[in-house]
């Protein structure tokens, strides 16, 4: 059977969704609304819950989102308020109101999914309200890592100097030379087979990139979800399930 997917991107700009098969091939339209200016999560799901009734219909879920994802549920939201949404069973909450099975990841590890070849070690970086980040080894997402909290220059972590108010701070010019700084540390730090750049502000990228990095479609973070329900991930949420029975024992 052929399951359709409900593709959520969360951003700290909009939010975005649309439907898709399972081979991540768009099958309605993509609805996009302004990220509200108090994303709370009660908030945000009423803007999902808006989008959705524009949409065809679909059998599964998958949202990416801006910060730490375990289980379901979100740990961090450094761009949308960490303290109203630690905690939050994002998952859970997408069931019950929309009465389909959920698969939450953090939104730079589904964007991956839409873009990576599954081979050798990928690294997927996105450019945006914030600097997100995902790491592949043949195609498996390895742990996460939340690079964009990681101090980079000075004081300063990735996602404040490369970050969206940075952009508009510094101007293009002053920021890419700022991004060949990070990924000059970067390519140091991880020495990946290929490098992706995604997000928003990828289209202000005008460096000379190296063979081995490519520019990718901002439209992957929600491509990208339909791969979330592969059978080869099933491990990442058969293991959330695992831990809570074992915590209801």
């Amino acid at each position: 059977m052929k399951h359709l997917v409900l593709c959520i991107d969360i951003g700290g700009s909009h939010i975005k969704a649309s439907v898709a098969d399972p081979r991540g091939r768009l099958v309605g339209p993509v609805v996009r609304h302004d990220t509200p200016a108090r994303a709370s999560p009660q908030h945000v799901l009423g803007v999902i819950g808006a989008l959705e009734k524009d949409l065809p219909r679909y059998d599964r879920i998958s949202a990416g989102f801006p910060g730490v994802v375990r289980s379901g549920r979100i740990i961090t939201a450094p761009n949308l308020g960490t303290k109203a949404w630690r905690g939050f069973d994002l998952a859970g909450h997408l069931t019950r109101m929309l009465g389909k099975p959920a698969r939450i990841l953090n939104d730079a590890e589904v964007q991956g999914l839409g873009v990576i070849s599954g081979k050798g070690l990928e690294l997927v970086i996105t450019l945006g309200t914030g600097f997100g980040s995902a790491l592949y080894r043949d195609g498996e997402i390895m742990p996460h890592m939340e690079l964009g909290q990681h101090p980079m220059w000075h004081d300063e972590t990735y996602d404040q100097y490369l970050g969206h108010a940075a952009l508009l701070a510094k101007g293009p010019k002053k920021w890419n030379r700022r991004l060949e700084r990070a990924l000059g540390f970067i390519a140091t730090l991880l020495d990946y087979d290929r490098l992706y750049i995604g997000g928003g502000n990828v289209k202000t990228v005008s460096l000379r990139l190296p063979k081995n990095v490519k520019r990718v479609a901002n439209e992957a973070g929600i491509t990208g979800g339909a791969r979330l329900w592969d059978a080869v991930h099933d491990r990442l949420f058969d293991a959330g399930k695992q831990r809570k029975t074992s915590q209801r024992r």
